[in-house]
């Protein structure tokens, strides 16, 4: 299988999702319940997510799948939190794309992992109201 062919398609469309994430995110920087911005950052890391699970980049797909989860709790509660919870990590977790896309580009090789920031993503509160996050310190009851 020629895996250079698949690159240059996964980077060509990694980088326009990339572009559609960062103009989604900016719009919910002035409306922090747009729906349409909220789907959209979704779907994006939700597409890059599948086309790096397919080329093996696991870094990727990991970085991919913490913020489309990290989305979903933002659509369960209807808005992005406000303050440091909210956005910085989205913006991060974009960054963190662009960059592990960007080593694609440059070595032709996987991306390393970025755990630390898949984990900050999947830490984020975003939950819905009435919804609290379950607490780390109970184990969960059989």
């Amino acid at each position: 299988m020629d895996l250079a062919k698949y690159r240059a398609l996964f980077l060509e469309e990694a980088t326009e999702h990339l572009a559609e994430m960062s103009r989604a995110l900016l719009a919910l920087e002035k409306d922090s319940s747009s729906r349409d911005a909220i789907d959209e950052v979704f779907r994006m890391a939700h597409s890059i997510k599948g086309m790096a699970g397919s080329l093996g980049y696991d870094g990727l797909t990991e970085l991919s799948h913490a913020l489309e989860d990290r989305m979903e709790r933002v659509r369960s509660a209807g808005r992005v939190e406000a303050g440091e919870g909210g956005l910085p990590p989205l913006f991060r977790g974009l960054e963190g794309l662009e960059a592990m896309v960007t080593h694609v580009r440059d070595t032709g090789e996987p991306p390393p992992a970025q755990p630390g920031l898949a984990a900050e993503l999947a830490a984020g509160s975003d939950a819905p109201p009435g919804d609290p996050e379950p607490d780390p310190k109970k184990a969960p009851t059989p």
